[in-house]
């Protein structure tokens, strides 16, 4: 019998975060892997390419023989060696291909010679792809599912991220879904982003079964929510924290100005780290110009302009906030409201942090 890992394994092997060589070629890998995948080909991408061409032109056989040829030798050792390095590390490494196939079959192999004996999984990254995908819209659809609402500013991602009872999706796109939202680093590709978000899911519906998410549209930056998951949301009830114009642009300074201008000076230095910082906030008014429309976004850019030379001249932050309450006035909460206009789902409660807070807690009580 081969050594494998079966579907009903599948649950396991994710939640203990088991490390996984990926056998496919980086264009396969860098397109998405499953959580834990760590990319340690058998094939490059010049090799997959040839193999293909072959197996579509001779056939099966003579694909195989190609790939042989060109996986031998001091190339064939090269691979078996970083295997072996990853299992040497990480014990618990296990092998996938895209379909359980002959590139898993060839790998475990070759390492049996090397002396590991190490399982592939059945079915390999299509399989368990497919699995993550039905676990998504199983905890969506069994979950009680609340969604957390507000204007812009209210502070929502981190309400969420004081309570067990949420998943934070702009956390795991890696994005805070506005025109702002933009972070640091890359957002993960979507393949990736609907891996990890149906893990988060599992794990949660494992410890309860309320499911407080944050209101959000289809597209989170680049990432796309699962169509099934989004209908959900848009049905679900709905909690409102409510909060000051003046409290949320304190919040919106922190989150978009204060922490950001760290982190990027952090990350880039002083000199660097404020041209990426003044380059961030000048692009993300950007991207909204056409739907401010000429006039409006000439004054924004204007003001905003005149809040980063006094930041920069100063330390004063106080002219930030003349262009975030007019954003937050002029476009986002004018978006806010027609879009709640246009919801049939409930609302459940609305009130401040700490209010809501109180609500929630009576529900998991009850």
């Amino acid at each position: 019998m081969p050594n494998t890992i079966a579907p009903s394994d599948y649950l396991t092997l994710l939640l203990n975060k088991t490390p996984i060589i990926d056998l496919r070629a980086p264009v396969e890998y860098r397109k998405g892997t499953l959580p834990g995948g760590i990319s340690l080909p058998l094939m490059n991408d010049s090799e997959r390419g040839k193999v293909g061409h072959c197996y579509k032109h001779k056939g099966q056989q003579a694909a195989v023989e190609l790939g042989h040829q060109l996986v031998s030798g001091d190339i064939k050792a090269e691979r078996i060696n970083a295997w072996m390095a990853q299992i040497e590390k990480q014990p618990e490494t296990v092998l996938c291909c895209f379909r359980g196939g002959m590139r898993s079959q060839i790998s475990q192999a070759w390492l049996k010679e090397a002396g590991s004996n190490r399982p592939y999984i059945q079915g390999g990254y299509k399989a368990v792809r497919q699995y993550l995908i039905g676990e998504t819209e199983r905890v969506a659809s069994q979950s009680d599912l609340i969604i957390l609402s507000g204007m812009t500013g209210s502070g929502k991602t981190d309400f969420l991220n004081e309570r067990s009872d949420s998943v934070d999706l702009e956390g795991i796109a890696n994005h805070r879904g506005s025109s702002f939202g933009r972070m640091l680093t890359e957002q993960p590709s979507q393949i990736d982003f609907e891996n990890q978000l149906a893990l988060a899911l599992i794990r949660h519906n494992q410890q309860q079964n309320t499911l407080l998410l944050e209101d959000e549209s289809r597209l989170i930056g680049r990432e796309s929510l699962p169509l099934e998951l989004y209908n959900l949301m848009m049905l679900a009830p709905r909690v409102v924290l409510v909060r000051s114009t003046a409290e949320r642009v304190e919040q919106t300074l922190k989150d978009y100005v204060v922490t950001k201008f760290q982190a990027y000076r952090e990350r880039d230095g002083e000199e660097q780290g404020w041209q990426a910082f003044s380059d961030y906030l000048l692009s993300s008014l950007e991207r909204v110009q056409k739907r401010l429309g000429q006039q409006r976004y000439d004054k924004l850019k204007q003001q905003m302009l005149a809040a980063l030379a006094a930041q920069q001249s100063r330390n004063d932050l106080d002219q930030h906030r003349v262009w975030i309450e007019a954003m937050l006035l002029d476009y986002y909460d004018p978006m806010y409201h027609y879009q709640r206009s246009k919801l049939e789902a409930p609302i459940l409660y609305q009130g401040s942090w700490q209010e809501v807070h109180q609500f929630l807690n009576g529900l998991s009580t009850n």
